[in-house]
């Protein structure tokens, strides 16, 4: 038997960041309610939810709490604390259950699922020491990248090596003795997918975006990428294989670096919407949020359209007062705030989605603004 969530019950999302408040915007307009539990007042997903909860993500009781008051419990981010769900899980319905989190919230587990699933990924080994890292740099090889297991974001918890030198800087990622070193991979370019499943085994898929990253951070998406149907169609199978491999629930995120030769290695899955997809809310028949939100709720879901393409630019803390000032210039541009409390340089604080015939103009024209320029 399968759960369906009515029309009219309430979500529960751990986490009120930007995410969140996207959720939470799609799930007010079908008619649910919508709950948050987050450590900050007035939150960017708190301001359009029913409630807050104001609790630390690790609280067990409020936790509790929340899935006693919710029909379906999700989250918005990979860093909740797995235990605490556990402990409600014969309390309200988790669609996305604990093994999904427990799997991608560690780069060894991650990646070593991956590998066992038969796809492409960089080769990689756990490092725990320095003795681990010397070990591994010998097998792997310059340039490759320790990053953190757990935690790390943005291009946080990582340091890229080159060579012998730079092993010095290492000292305090090795200090959390759960890392992993990843060889390089020479790609083209980036790109993602973001693809949705319900409990019904119903698999939908959005374009392939392919993503410009500066100083780690997500700059600009571009949908569709720039790269042949056939690896565009290459890529989206790809992301179903992971989804029916891991029992999806709900939306994944799937970060792919496209190499030489067409080959296509996975780097990172996100079980949760991306920021990859915003361009989804005004250039899809549905949104990642939507697909999200249908997928947990046991709905039916469509088939994804591209209704016209699209550029998505982050907004960072040091963009948001020249992002501001185009307002008044820019009549075509979808601008997008969260609502941050705190604007802080390299602190994502909303987006701009363009909608476009010309892919290469809309980007000259984005650079032209000048705004980006750091």
């Amino acid at each position: 038997m399968t759960n369906f969530i009515q029309q009219g019950k309430t979500i529960g999302i751990i986490g009120g960041g930007q995410l969140g408040q996207m959720m939470a915007l799609d799930a007010k307009q079908t008619g649910m309610k919508v709950i948050i539990l987050d450590p900050t007042p007035n939150c960017p997903a708190g301001q359009v939810a029913d409630e807050q909860i104001v609790a630390p993500y690790a609280d067990s009781n409020a936790i509790a709490a929340l899935a006693q008051k919710a029909d379906v419990l999700t989250y918005e981010f990979e860093n909740v604390d797995l235990q605490a769900l556990e402990k409600v899980v014969d309390k309200v319905y988790l669609p996305q259950g604990t093994n999904l989190l427990y799997t991608t919230k560690n780069r060894i587990r991650e990646k070593t699922f991956l590998r066992d699933a038969g796809l492409k990924t960089a080769p990689f080994m756990a490092v725990k020491s320095a003795a681990d890292l010397k070990v591994a740099v010998n097998k792997i090889g310059y340039p490759c990248v320790l990053k953190t297991c757990e935690g790390g974001y943005d291009g946080h918890g990582q340091e890229v090596l080159r060579r012998d030198e730079d092993l010095a800087k290492c000292h305090d990622l090795l200090a959390t003795r759960d890392c992993i070193l990843e060889g390089w991979v020479p790609f083209d370019l980036e790109c993602s997918v973001m693809v949705g499943r319900n409990e019904r085994g119903e698999v939908t898929t959005f374009p392939v975006a392919e993503n410009i990253h500066r100083n780690e951070i997500l700059h600009t998406s571009i949908v569709p990428a720039r790269i042949s149907p056939a690896l565009q169609e290459k890529a989206t199978k790809m992301a179903v294989q992971i989804a029916e491999a891991i029992n999806l629930r709900g939306i994944l995120g799937v970060e792919m670096f496209v190499a030489h030769r067409g080959e296509i290695y996975i780097n990172e899955l996100a079980p949760r919407p991306h920021n990859s997809g915003h361009y989804s809310i005004e250039a899809c028949n549905f949104s990642q949020f939507a697909i999200h939100n249908r997928a947990i709720c046991n709905w039916p879901l469509p088939k994804i359209e591209l209704l016209k393409s699209a550029v998505m630019v982050n907004v960072l803390g040091q963009h948001v007062a020249g992002v501001r000032n185009q307002i008044a210039q820019q009549p075509s541009w979808h601008f997008h705030d969260y609502g941050k409390a705190t604007r802080r340089h390299n602190r994502k604080m909303g987006h701009v989605t363009i909608l476009t015939d010309d892919l290469v103009q809309t980007l000259a024209e984005v650079d032209n603004t000048g705004m980006w320029n750091e």
